[in-house]
C-alpha cells in the first residue's frame, strides 16, 4: 500500500494529464500512477545516479519498463519528451524554484509538496503565472505535508491563501499547529525586533480566519 503522501500526490493527477515526476527518488509515485490505472505512462527524473537506479530497479520489478522512461538529469534539463505537467516533491522551495527557472512553456499544471518555506513558494509560483487552485495536508511520520495543485491562471491570491493556502475544513488540527507554532515563535522575537514581531502578528491574525 502506498503512503498517504502519494496517495495525495496521485489525487491531482487526471488520465490526460502528460507527467513528468521531477526528483522521483524511487519511482513510487510513478509506479502507483500506473498501476492504479491514472495514466498510462509517464517520465521520471532524477539528478542522484545510485537513486535511478533503484528506481529502475523498482520500475522493472514492477515490469513497467514499457510505460516509464526514465532520466538522469537536473530537474528540467535535456528532456525533450513530451509532457505538460510536473510533478516535483519531496524537495525544498529554493530548489523548487530553481527547477522552475526555464523551460516553462509547454507546463500547464504543477503538483508540488515543498518541505519547507511554502508562503514563498505560492507567491514565487504566482509570480511565475501559476495559480494555486488546491491544497491538501495530510500527516504521516510525525509530519505535515502540504500538496499544492497549480495551474497556469492569471487570477489573484488572497492574502491569507498566500500564508496558508487554499482553506479546507478538514485541516483545522494543521491550522491550529501553525497557530500554535506562530504564538510560541512570537513570544521569542524580542521587543526591539518591531518589524519581526508586526509581520508575525499579521500572520496570526490571517490564521485566525481559518480557525
Amino acid at each position: 500500500m502506498p503512503s498517504k503522501r502519494i496517495q495525495t500526490l496521485a489525487s491531482f493527477i487526471s488520465s490526460t494529464d502528460k507527467v513528468l515526476d521531477v526528483g522521483c527518488d524511487h519511482c513510487y509515485l510513478g509506479i502507483y500512477l500506473i498501476e492504479s490505472k491514472k495514466i498510462a505512462s509517464l517520465l521520471a527524473s532524477d539528478v542522484h545516479q545510485k537513486v535511478l537506479e533503484k528506481a529502475k530497479e523498482n520500475v522493472l520489478n514492477a515490469g513497467l519498463e514499457n510505460q516509464i522512461q526514465l532520466f538522469l538529469t537536473d530537474g528540467l534539463q535535456n528532456i525533450d519528451q513530451d509532457y505538460d505537467t510536473v510533478v516535483l516533491a519531496g524537495m525544498g522551495t529554493h530548489t523548487i524554484l530553481k527547477i522552475l527557472n526555464f523551460n516553462l512553456d509547454k507546463i500547464k499544471k504543477l503538483v508540488v509538496q515543498s518541505n519547507n518555506e511554502l508562503p514563498l513558494l505560492r507567491r514565487a509560483l504566482l509570480k511565475k503565472g501559476f495559480y494555486l487552485e488546491e491544497e491538501k495536508v495530510i500527516y504521516e511520520n510525525k509530519h505535515y505535508y502540504v500538496i499544492g495543485k497549480y495551474s497556469r491562471n492569471l487570477k489573484r491570491m488572497k492574502l491569507v491563501e498566500k500564508y496558508f493556502g487554499t482553506y479546507h475544513e478538514e485541516h483545522q488540527s494543521y491550522y491550529r499547529y501553525l497557530y500554535d507554532k506562530l504564538k510560541a515563535i512570537y513570544k521569542k522575537v524580542p521587543k526591539y525586533h518591531l518589524k519581526s514581531k508586526i509581520k508575525i502578528s499579521l500572520q496570526i491574525h490571517l490564521l485566525k480566519k481559518y480557525l
